[in-house]
């Protein structure tokens, strides 16, 4: 992996360039007005491009990045604001001030929503095993404007966390998160949009386990949620109570405490 900057190129990129390199500890590249498939042909690796306003993420040979967007996060917010309902929020059950531990982050939109359910008196903290989807999304959480204040504020409070799941629910004690949460990589794709299905590159596919459920039902305070396709087998394995959705691709399973 090595660091460069869009084609149109000025010192502020080149400085923030140099400062994500050194931050992700990888190489900078100057651009010299050389393409993103030369460069990485001479580099032999996928790479991360600073522009003016975002960052890109590279898989080596492919013309299509990963950047950070919101996704759905931001209809789903404006209609809850109007007294609408959501889907992970009626599941969910969050209120102020409680806490969230999603185990797969991805681009976030669920956590951003259950940021902006919980408030500024709660907590919700995105795990990511990919370390460059991790820095990239912990960016443009901080970064991204919604033109919602209510949106912005439920981004910037998320903590990202570049972890395996596993390993960071068996550093938590007890008890100590309201509501655990599992969106893994689909059995079956429902990857349609541009942006998940650049992030299906380069995503973790750890599956679930026993051991990482356990850990779950240890560290979850009130409820272990599990949000899947349809056709899983992942939601009778662990024992999850489903909630169907007639009209979804995906389903949510819930282990209530």
């Amino acid at each position: 992996m090595f660091i460069t900057t869009a084609g149109r190129t000025n010192q502020q990129m080149i400085e923030n360039a140099i400062h994500t390199a050194k931050t992700l500890e990888v190489p900078y590249v100057p651009r010299r007005k050389k393409s993103i498939s030369l460069l990485q042909e001479e580099w032999d690796s996928g790479c991360l491009v600073v522009g003016k306003e975002r960052i890109e993420l590279f898989e080596k040979g492919s013309t299509q990045p990963f950047f950070f967007h919101p996704n759905s996060a931001m209809f789903r917010i404006k209609r809850l604001l109007q007294g609408g309902h959501d889907p992970f929020a009626d599941i969910a059950q969050l209120s102020k001030g409680m806490t969230v531990l999603d185990c797969t982050l991805g681009l976030s939109s669920d956590a951003i929503v259950a940021s902006f359910l919980v408030g500024e008196e709660g907590k919700v903290i995105g795990i990511e095993g990919q370390k460059y989807l991790a820095f990239i999304v912990q960016k443009g959480l901080q970064t991204w404007d919604s033109s919602l204040e209510s949106m912005n504020g439920a981004m910037e409070r998320i903590e990202v966390v570049h972890s395996s799941s596993l390993d960071y629910l068996k550093n938590q004690p007890n008890e100590s998160v309201d509501c655990v949460y599992f969106d893994p990589m689909f059995e079956e794709s429902v990857l349609e949009s541009d942006g998940i299905k650049a992030l299906g590159q380069f995503a973790v596919y750890d599956d679930l386990t026993e051991e990482l459920l356990q850990e779950a039902n240890r560290v979850a305070k009130t409820r272990i949620i599990l949000k899947d396709h349809y056709k899983s087998t992942r939601f009778e394995k662990y024992g999850f109570q489903v909630v169907r959705r007639k009209t979804s691709k995906f389903h949510f399973g819930v282990i209530d405490k």
